[in-house]
């Protein structure tokens, strides 16, 4: 008991000795009489940082003296604050010591050491665990201190680049919950503490106490050093006032609606003071030189504001719920538009119902002798200019020959459609005849050695779970796209395309063309154009972000990935030159074949023919120069004028056809112009521009 009364009785003694420097300290200085007594950190702001621009400590000093009054008491504070709780670790980790010490005796030698830095540590964060109140706000002024000197945890290096002129609101809450505004603080303290490290009036020992006292387990350094402000950013003070012109703005807007017009005055002339300082300025080292001055008034009106609207946190939370049901909201209607597009795009309209019907009527209704059409014999020339159009839509199929028949007369067309429409399409060419141009037109129901023993794709298109994922809605995901679903896949005209050499023997080469294309030139050069060794010549389209490879391709199949490259070119279908003879040397309908039974539960690509196409043509493709084809019409309102009269082909790809009453008008002129609406059938059937 005698030697805890003398302990205790050292304990005082030493407390004592270190808080009479601490406390005396500024009286010695100046030689005033403070009016209260000394200030805590708390205390201190609110004595100097009044808005009148007087104190309450010493209301007869001046300016600058109370300036650097104020930076020393903060710093005396936070020194005395350490050295008290340095003692109290040191202090009870003697007694710990002793205390094992009395109960084994062998463990005397390894605690003679007063104490080791991992029980200091300990010890130190369990008693600033319990600081609460004056001590807190105490260890917050330190902290400001020092990490605005570039001291501290590697790892804070953001943080004391921000402490340094950032102008943030930060609430320091005491011990009653009642909170305070640091009006950028930091800012003053910053080069108040900058000061002081140059004149070597800090020392390294309150800051090593502070680590202890905090926990923090860093190695700081003992002298003066910028190197913790060598990787702040040279825009950080632009960033902070545009930062604080945002809030600025929707603060106002709160103050305005609630009749308080003197913080809107203030808050005006605040944000037109920054403004002005921030200018055309595009980094901190072209702001004017008070710019620090006018950031730390702007917080202060911030927090004021922020002080007087307690509810904003309330009406912060209700525009987030508002903003996130109106998102939904927005999802919802964006999923139900896009839905109904896709109908509105592959519902046939009336007038186009109507022309198949009438044709198919005149076509049975006409003498059986003038069904033949004429030039038959340039249908296998390899020598002339052939042109391929799979297509069940007859008033495209007809403009895409007669816009090419404009610019040159002497070519083949061969045309494949379905059953359905091959009375309709054959009629229509008998009825227009085109000069000297061949035309053939064939029904695909005719080509006996395309079955599902033969073509996987055929197989497959006819398949149970296929026809159920596209006529069964209720395996539809909700967040699937619907255009993948769309029925006109089931249709092997859209896959003919990879059937060319069965097609066409005897052809050495074959332009393929889609229907949704216009063609403006002639295209007879395409045909002496060397391709080396290519099957397929094709514009590329890298310029389109979604025309890459991992936009069609599942990657994260390995089949995919250890064969392709995500950010490879794509290219266009729609007009393509093939080499017929490099392709049956290369055998590329066997390739074709092979990917398709690879991707018979669609696991690699959505059904479709231009990703069948991609991985079937990969390194098979020559690039065309991109005026030979221009995509973009069926879907971008954008297309440049220029690009769409230079381009020797344009394709309305995409759900907005030329046809459709949906189709962009402004390019419905390009189409339109070689539709001949003067012609019976169109007149009966209500066709017109």
């Amino acid at each position: 008991m005698a030697a805890a009364a003398r302990g205790r009785r050292c304990r005082g003694a030493v407390l004592l000795l270190l808080l009479l420097p601490s406390v005396l300290a500024p009286l010695v200085l100046y030689g005033y009489s403070p009016t209260s007594p000394l200030p805590d950190s708390t205390l201190a702001r609110v004595a100097f940082d009044r808005e009148d621009g007087s104190n309450l400590v010493w209301p007869h000093m001046a300016a600058s003296e109370v300036s650097l009054a104020k930076d020393l008491t903060i710093e005396r504070l936070g020194e005395h604050k350490n050295r008290v709780l340095s003692a109290t670790d040191d202090w009870q980790a003697v007694q710990a010591a002793r205390s094992r010490s009395s109960e084994n005796s062998d463990a005397s030698v390894q605690l003679k050491v007063p104490v080791t830095r991992d029980a200091d540590e300990m010890i130190a964060e369990e008693t600033g665990s319990a600081l609460s109140g004056q001590e807190g706000r105490i260890k917050e002024v330190v902290s400001s201190q020092r990490n605005a000197d570039g001291f501290g945890d590697p790892g804070n290096a953001k943080q004391a680049e921000e402490q340094d002129g950032l102008a943030t609101e930060v609430e320091h809450t005491d011990g009653s919950g009642a909170s305070t505004e640091n009006n950028v603080a930091g800012i003053h303290t910053t080069e108040s503490t900058a000061d002081s490290l140059s004149n070597g009036t800090i020392h390294a020992t309150p800051r090593e106490s502070y680590t202890r006292a905090t926990g923090i387990n860093a190695d700081l350094p003992t002298t003066t050093s910028s190197a913790g402000h060598s990787t702040a950013s040279p825009d950080v003070k632009i960033r902070i006032i545009k930062d604080q012109l945002i809030r600025a703005k929707t603060y106002l807007g709160f103050v305005a609606s609630r009749g308080n017009h003197g913080f809107a005055k203030e808050l005006r002339a605040r944000m037109r003071d920054i403004q002005r300082a921030l200018g055309d300025a595009t980094n901190d080292g072209l702001l004017p030189q008070n710019v620090h001055s006018k950031i730390k008034a702007m917080e202060q009106t911030l927090g004021k504001v922020k002080r007087s609207h307690d509810s904003c946190s309330g009406a912060v939370n209700r525009l987030r719920t508002a903003l996130h049901s109106m998102e939904e909201r927005l999802q919802s209607h964006k999923n139900e538009a896009n839905y109904l597009a896709q109908i509105a795009a592959k519902s046939l309209p009336k007038g186009l119902h109507c022309l198949p019907l009438r044709l198919t009527n005149e076509y049975y209704s006409t003498n059986s002798n003038n069904k033949d059409f004429p030039n038959t014999e340039k249908l296998e020339d390899p020598k002339l200019h052939h042109y391929a159009v799979f297509s069940d839509n007859v008033l495209a199929a007809a403009v895409v020959v007669n816009s090419t028949l404009v610019h040159a007369t002497n070519h083949v067309f061969h045309i494949v459609t379905d059953r359905l429409n091959y009375a309709a399409m054959k009629m229509w060419f008998l009825a227009n005849p085109l000069g000297k141009a061949a035309v053939q037109v064939q029904n695909i129901q005719e080509f006996t050695w395309l079955n599902s023993s033969y073509s996987p794709v055929l197989k497959q298109l006819g398949s149970r779970s296929t026809i159920d994922y596209y006529f069964r809605s209720g395996t539809a995901r909700p967040d699937e796209n619907p255009k993948f679903r769309n029925p006109k896949y089931l249709s092997i005209l859209n896959h003919l395309r990879f059937y060319l050499p069965e097609i066409f023997p005897k052809l050495n080469k074959v332009l393929f063309l889609d229907d949704d294309t216009v063609v403006q030139q002639d295209l007879s050069a395409l045909w002496s154009i060397d391709l080396k060794g290519k099957v397929n010549g094709a514009v590329e389209t890298c310029g389109e972000t979604f025309h890459r490879f991992d936009k069609y391709l599942n990657f994260s199949n390995p089949i995919v990935a250890n064969n392709f490259h995500p950010q490879a070119c794509g290219w266009a279908f729609g007009m393509n030159m093939f080499d017929l003879s490099e392709w049956r040397k290369q055998n590329i309908t066997d390739v074709y074949h092979t990917w398709q039974k690879l991707n018979e539960d669609r696991l690699l690509w959505k059904l479709g023919t231009l990703p069948a196409g991609l991985v079937t043509f990969w390194n098979r493709t020559f690039p065309l120069d991109r005026s030979w084809h221009l995509l973009g019409l069926g879907y971008n309102p954008n297309v440049n004028e220029r690009d769409i009269r230079r381009a020797s082909v344009i394709h309305y790809n995409g759900n907005l056809k030329p046809w459709l009453e949906i189709g962009l008008s402004k390019y419905r002129k390009y189409w339109s112009r070689y539709v001949d609406f003067d012609q019976i059938f169109l007149r009966e059937c209500n066709i017109n521009p």
